[in-house]
């Protein structure tokens, strides 16, 4: 057991001293060990360098956050007797109240935060560039009970309203990562800007002065039985950052990160002066933390951190009177004409309690009135007509213009026609996914795993097959998995033939067809709701579970599953919380993101994966405004995220506003 934090008082100028391992003293400055955060360049090695600069990214701190952080800092960041004792500096320094609402940024796996929670302060959020550490954070929040919202997005443009938090905060030397301090000063501004009228702020960062004369040029240290880290630093050759490389080794399997990252080295002086240009006053420097224990351990970017307090004085962002209401206009498929997606070309009951459900779960958003449309007859002039410009469109048709699957993307069209903000992706981005060949290729142009295939145009009855069986053949345009049923798998060539068959003459389908090798593995899809750049939530991966499907029948999620009921698929098949390794599963989040970017899509997302025979994950699919019903996949994702229907349209809602706010337009343009 460690011995207690010990605490002193020297004058008016609180001093503290936090322990590590077995060692604590009385210091009169204070000093802690913490390192920084790092961001990762993958590879066996890269050998000897003799220059560091040269190997770092610009972008360095995208790719950092992940298990080896946690493991090569580990007798830091998940030291739990460390973090009591810097929320207790922290706590006292800006004498928080119960009653405060607290934002940490560069939040990291929350630690602070949920120290926060565990000594009742209740309304704390905080965000962070990792995907990693936020999905650490928010299990580890849930596993204990605690009321904590984390959220993945930049900290140069935060998703929060202005004047919104008593306090914010920057703790364990979350700053400085950029190339340009221009960045940082993008943050302070952020802060100021969410900060309530007096709000507080406090940043606890290293002190470059003393770091500049004091870094260790070259360390190494054994961090577990199996793992031993070696770690160089050298100055920019502008003076002004440090650069460092970290080398981690497993005893039997060799370099596993080979890794570059800086930190900018700020004199507080600096420091000071950037807070009082970007409007913060009453700045302070209660503390300094160091290291008061002799673990005998390289204490990297943090053998000095300060502390710096300020205040915003500024007056309330003037609002409107009373409680502001939202007008959003839901557009909607048509429910009088023929929709060839559905079973009998026609809505039924169970589309009308669809409906229903909607309307239900969004009359629970108090903070917005929906007006509907649906009939596509009037529905440019019921659109020109309307009596007030709404605030937002909630574009909801993803049937198509006139209940036209090819038609989806005249909707948005209008919508920007007419200058009207709305949800979900443009025309262009609708285009791009509904062709699954062109998915397929700019998925492979971008190193993403995609299933071998052919592409067999509407008038080709000869063809050459290159795959190996078992395939499946579907329509190259559609969704909603239009055309693919258990008998689009096919084990031979007579079966292929009489799939194409049935698919041109039962689905009246004359358009190309792909024809993909038959992935034996898990079918998974990743929801995305966010923008780029931005604040994402990657909702929990989910599975499909065939465990009780009939054996003989294919396993896969087609028309029958979604349409037919009775079908052994529709009455057996569930979606269940993804079993895949975490290694799988942030490789499959991660190509998603970067399809989410390149295809230009917008506010909500989804898709869709299979693991080949050698668990290696493939894109299927990329659906843009995938389908948004009380039952569909991503409101099932959204539950296992603790989510109700409601919570999730609210979400999608709330991505759209923020990305049209901060484009400074309609936000037609990602």
């Amino acid at each position: 057991m460690r011995p207690p934090l010990f605490l002193l008082s020297f004058f008016k100028k609180k001093l503290y001293t936090i322990g590590c391992r077995s060692d604590v003293h009385i210091e009169m400055q204070t000093i802690s060990r913490m390192k920084p955060k790092k961001a990762q360049s993958n590879g066996s090695g890269f050998g000897p360098v003799d220059n560091l600069e040269k190997y770092l990214q610009p972008d360095w701190w995208r790719r950092v956050f992940n298990a080896t952080y946690l493991k090569t800092d580990a007798d830091v960041v998940e030291d739990r007797q460390i973090t009591e004792a810097e929320v207790l500096l922290f706590s006292d320094v800006l004498e928080l109240k119960p009653e405060d609402k607290v934002l940490d940024l560069a939040c990291g796996q929350g630690r602070h935060l949920i120290e926060w929670a565990r000594q009742g302060q209740m309304d704390l959020n905080g965000i962070d560039r990792s995907r990693f550490l936020i999905q650490r954070a928010r299990s580890t929040s849930k596993q204990e009970g605690l009321s904590i919202t984390f959220k993945e997005g930049d900290v140069r443009k935060l998703p929060y309203p202005t004047d919104t938090f008593d306090v914010v905060t920057i703790l364990g030397n979350s700053f400085g990562y950029f190339e340009s301090s221009q960045d940082d000063e993008k943050i302070l501004r952020e802060v100021f800007r969410v900060l309530k009228p007096n709000g507080r702020f406090l940043m606890d960062v290293s002190d470059g002065s003393y770091l500049k004369e004091h870094f260790v040029p070259r360390s190494w240290e054994w961090i577990d039985q199996k793992h031993f880290v070696c770690r160089e630093r050298s100055l920019a050759a502008d003076g002004n950052r440090l650069i460092s490389r970290e080398v981690v080794t497993h005893s039997e399997k060799g370099v596993i990160v080979d890794q570059f990252y800086a930190e900018r080295l700020y004199t507080h002086e600096e420091l000071e002066e950037m807070l009082r240009v970007n409007g913060f006053r009453h700045i302070q420097r209660p503390a300094e933390i160091g290291p008061s224990s002799q673990c005998n351990q390289d204490l990297g970017m943090m053998e000095r951190r300060i502390v710096l307090t300020a205040r915003v004085l500024k007056e309330w962002t003037p609002r409107k009177v009373g409680k502001e209401v939202k007008n959003v206009v839901v557009v909607m498929g048509d429910p009088n004409l023929r929709d060839v997606i559905k079973p009998d070309a026609k809505f039924d009951s169970d589309d009308h309690y669809t409906i229903e459900q909607l309307r239900m779960a969004l009359s629970e958003l108090d903070d917005y009135r929906f007006q509907y449309l649906s009939d596509h007859g009037s529905l440019i002039q019921d659109l020109q007509k309307l009596r007030s410009r709404p605030d937002l469109v909630l574009n909801l048709c993803d049937e198509g213009f006139n209940n036209e699957a090819l038609k989806e993307l005249h909707v948005p069209a209008l919508l920007e026609m007419l200058n009207l903000p709305y949800t979900g992706s443009n025309p262009q981005s609708l285009a791009y996914c509904y062709d699954k060949s062109l998915v397929r290729g700019i998925a492979a142009e971008m190193g993403i795993q995609v299933a071998s295939a052919m592409f067999i145009k509407p008038d080709d009855n000869l063809y050459e097959l290159n795959l190996n069986f078992p395939v499946i053949a579907k329509p190259n345009f559609g969704d909603s998995s239009f055309g693919i049923t258990a008998r689009s798998v096919a084990n031979n060539i007579e079966e292929l033939d009489e799939a194409i068959v049935r698919i041109r003459k039962q689905f009246g389908y004359d358009k190309p067809l792909l024809v993909e090798e038959f992935l034996p593995g898990a079918e998974i899809s990743v929801g995305v709701i966010g923008n780029t750049p931005g604040s994402f939530n990657i909702l929990p991966l989910i599975e499909e579970d065939y465990s009780d499907l009939p054996e003989g029948l294919p396993r896969i999620c087609g028309y029958e599953a979604k349409w037919l009921t009775g079908s052994p698929y529709f009455e057996n098949l569930k979606s269940i919380r993804a079993t895949v390794d975490q290694n799988t599963a942030n490789l499959m989040v991660s190509d998603s993101l970067k399809l989410f970017e390149r295809l230009n899509c917008r506010d909500y997302c989804r898709f869709d994966w299979r693991l080949d025979i050698n668990g290696i994950p493939r894109i299927l699919e990329v659906n843009p405004n995938p389908i948004w019903c009380w039952d569909g996949h991503m409101a099932k994702m959204a539950a296992f995220d603790g989510m109700s229907y409601a919570g999730m349209l609210q979400a999608i809602i709330e991505a759209a506003e923020h990305r049209v706010e901060q484009a400074g337009d309609f936000g037609f343009q990602n």
